[in-house]
């Protein structure tokens, strides 16, 4: 199952998923496209609000599989299959636990919600609409990710990608379908998002059902040390999707702060869209690879881990810079198909993205390295890495550099924390290559 060469191994597990995972994105791409088109400027930065909290509901859900899926390839490896299943049993306890906790606080306390995620008065009862689907369905959104972790992990990652092409093509349909002929307003956009990952778990759900691998659901009272070790395997793909959310919100409160108004977060908004799509890319193969890099570490077969990753090193890089030539060239385009109306909207965000995107090459260098480290249980480097450039670079950036050289260099921020959390990464690498 894991036998071929490098390149054959990455187009094997790597792209499905990115694949995959960048159809996925439309769930909220398409959505910026329907509401701006139809709704307007407001209506997006409405939308905009909601945005870290879903990278939070999908940050938990890859934490789980992720951190499941190093311990199950472990066990697998060994032929302990009763204890692999107890561990994806475990993990679908922890998430149903969470789901639900999540639907229902979200709705007791929605506008304060909504008012801490950074809706303005102005757009405060579109952002708590839109925020109501998001949670009250935040259940199907985890598991739709969990289970496809773990049918990779199950040696079926085209099963994977298919359940989330189809959650994307559902999405599509449905954002039309409530918008344009019901006019449910920006409700009906969030809706059609809530909706997506039903179709993807319907999708998936029949792999495990119908014991069609070695993972399935069995009775099992989910152990106190099996939830723990995920927690801790898991931590830095936590960290690593939270990065988005995190990176939203911080934006969220800079823009507002030096005055940019909706027209900055609105702004921010499509340049989030660009944003999901790049790391879209990244995530996906890095994920892809968690399964191979797993079962190499726990076969012990060292040498076939480092040239995977060699070789995942130069793939991302070139994914990553073929991508910001394409920013750099067409992002005019890109972000027309939103507000074809507001060019004053369009001029300002295709202006910003290039100094906004410079860093992101370097983006998937360490993500790279996030999921390797994870993937073999070097979970402190990894660890590191994924709070470099989330909660511990990023702030400061954001705090220091508007304030000396003008609010404009806000739009530096994000590349500049990436390129010094790459410098690090980089380091310890070569720190781990002269201790071997």
């Amino acid at each position: 199952m894991y036998e071929g060469k490098p390149r054959q191994l990455f187009f094997r597990y790597a792209v499905p998923q990115m694949v995959g995972l960048l159809f996925n994105s439309v769930y909220t791409i398409v959505d910026g496209v329907f509401i701006g088109n139809r709704l307007g400027r407001e209506a997006m930065a409405a939308a905009a609000v909601a945005v870290p909290l879903m990278e939070i509901l999908i940050a938990m859900a890859l934490a789980a599989a992720s951190g499941a899926g190093v311990l199950i390839a472990a066990r697998l490896e060994h032929r302990k299959e009763w204890e692999a299943r107890n561990i994806f049993n475990t993990a679908a306890w922890m998430l149903g636990f969470t789901g639900v906790f999540i639907a229902v606080m979200g709705n007791l306390f929605l506008r304060p919600l909504a008012s801490l995620l950074g809706a303005t008065p102005d757009i405060l009862e579109q952002s708590a609409t839109y925020l109501r689907y998001i949670v009250t369905f935040a259940p199907f959104q985890l598991f739709s990710f969990l289970l496809g972790g773990m049918v990779r992990n199950d040696g079926r990652p085209r099963l994977a990608m298919a359940a989330m092409l189809l959650g994307a093509a559902f999405n599509v349909v449905l954002d039309y379908v409530f918008m344009y002929p019901m006019n449910m307003g920006i409700g009906g956009a969030a809706l059609a998002t809530a909706l997506g990952p039903i179709f993807s778990v319907a999708i998936l759900l029949p792999h495990f059902s119908r014991k069609q691998g070695a993972l399935y659901f069995q009775k099992c009272r989910p152990a106190r040390s099996d939830g723990k070790a995920i927690l801790i395997c898991g931590f830095p793909s936590f960290i690593m999707e939270f990065t988005i959310g995190i990176v939203t919100f911080f934006y969220n409160v800079t823009i507002t702060h030096y005055g940019y108004g909706e027209m900055g977060l609105a702004a921010y908004l499509l340049i989030g869209y660009l944003m999901l799509i790049f790391l879209t890319l990244f995530l996906g193969m890095a994920e892809g690879l968690q399964p191979v890099f797993s079962h190499f570490m726990a076969a012990e077969k060292s040498e076939q881990n480092r040239v995977l990753r060699r070789f995942s090193i130069g793939a991302f890089l070139s994914v990553g810079i073929s991508g910001f030539l394409l920013i750099f060239f067409g992002s005019w385009y890109f972000f027309a198909a939103f507000t074809p109306g507001d060019l004053e909207l369009v001029r300002f965000t295709a202006g910003q993205s290039p100094f906004y995107f410079w860093g992101f090459p370097l983006a998937g260098f360490n993500i790279l390295m996030i999921s390797f480290w994870q993937s073999t249980k070097q979970t402190g480097s990894a660890l590191v890495i994924s709070l470099l450039r989330s909660i511990l670079l990023l702030p400061v950036l954001l705090v220091i550099l508007p304030a000396l050289s003008g609010r404009e260099t806000v739009w530096l921020c994000h590349s500049t924390s990436e390129a010094l959390t790459a410098c690090c990464a980089a380091g310890i690498l070569l720190i781990k290559k002269n201790e071997r």
